[in-house]
């Protein structure tokens, strides 16, 4: 079984969690399934908007398809989470992210 199915089914088995689906989008980043990976940022970040390491990812995947005003809006909500909850480290590495797209 592969980590995909191992995910799947632990999924099915627990709902909606956002550590399983954040460590699934990455698997399917890993495969170039940006579409798949894309949606379930997306529902994390719709669902709880204080998980924080998925601004991050979803935003490298909207720098991808070349939709960069979506990423900075994606970078610059995940830098106002951070900080929210004094997470420096997260807030810096977005800081960091967003000025390598707007220079």
């Amino acid at each position: 079984m592969s980590r995909i199915e191992k995910l799947q089914e632990l999924l099915k088995e627990s709902g909606e969690d956002s550590f399983l689906q954040h460590a699934l989008a990455l698997e399917y980043i890993k495969i170039g399934n940006d579409a798949d990976a894309r949606l379930l940022f997306t529902k994390i970040l719709q669902r709880e908007p204080a998980y924080i390491g998925s601004y991050y990812h979803l935003a490298k995947l909207l720098e991808r398809a070349g939709e960069i005003d979506k990423a900075i809006e994606v970078y610059k909500k995940g830098m106002m989470e951070a900080k929210a909850v004094n997470d420096n480290h997260a807030y810096n590495e977005l800081m960091m992210a967003l000025e390598d797209i707007e220079e």
